[in-house]
């Protein structure tokens, strides 16, 4: 089996191109008007993921983790806010990519936080990290990239395998979310940077609102 292309982090390189330059838009956006295209998360490439780790997470937790700890919790959280503020950011960034931007930039902060959990449980009880290139981790990160990628590819493994094997797949999911994540903010940064905010977009839409009502000379 051919390994997957990797960056120097290790983590799979995916087609920068396939993360929108913005949020596709929704059946209630307009073609004129100074609120751009919004909404459609579930079109983009991190969201899925990151739904997949909220689940996988909450079945983690409920399998090797003590329901009454503040872990637990803490866990679960992380992965929520990894996957929700996607979707928050997106459905916003009709009226505020500064908004956007920041709750993009809370759902990979959240995802890394998750990741050092999980590092932290295979460290504290003495379990081994997969190498980035072990027959392991190339297995899930190859199965990671699969089309319309769902909960139901990994339903076997999280379900019946040990708690370090859990833990390993999670960490393997979690680099290429924040993979996709950091390609997202880059590109979002791109747009606002050309684009602009809110205020610049309703400036331009006002002028070339007057500029239609001027009579012609």
């Amino acid at each position: 089996m051919n390994a997957p292309k990797r960056n120097r982090n290790g983590t799979d390189k995916t087609n920068a191109t396939n993360v929108p330059h913005r949020s596709p838009a929704s059946p209630s956006s307009h073609a004129e008007g100074f609120i751009p295209p919004h909404g459609g998360y579930e079109k983009l490439l991190s969201y899925p993921k990151t739904q997949i780790i909220y689940d996988a997470t909450v079945r983690f937790c409920d399998r090797f983790i003590d329901k009454k700890s503040r872990t637990h919790d803490q866990m679960v959280q992380a992965a929520r806010s990894g996957n929700k503020n996607i979707a928050e950011g997106s459905q916003v960034s009709g009226t505020s990519k500064e908004s956007e931007l920041k709750l993009t930039s809370v759902a990979r902060g959240s995802l890394e936080e998750l990741l050092g959990d999980y590092r932290d449980y295979l460290r504290q009880r003495k379990h081994e990290q997969w190498d980035k290139n072990s027959k392991e981790a190339l297995y899930v990160r190859k199965l990671g990239k699969k089309p319309a990628l769902a909960y139901a590819d990994f339903d076997d493994f999280i379900e019946t395998r040990p708690p370090d094997v859990v833990a390993n797949i999670l960490i393997c999911l979690i680099h290429q979310a924040n993979y996709l994540l950091d390609q997202q903010l880059r590109r979002l940064e791109q747009d606002f940077l050309k684009e602009g905010g809110m205020r610049e977009r309703m400036t331009r839409a006002r002028l070339a609102a007057r500029a239609r009502q001027q009579p012609r000379q």
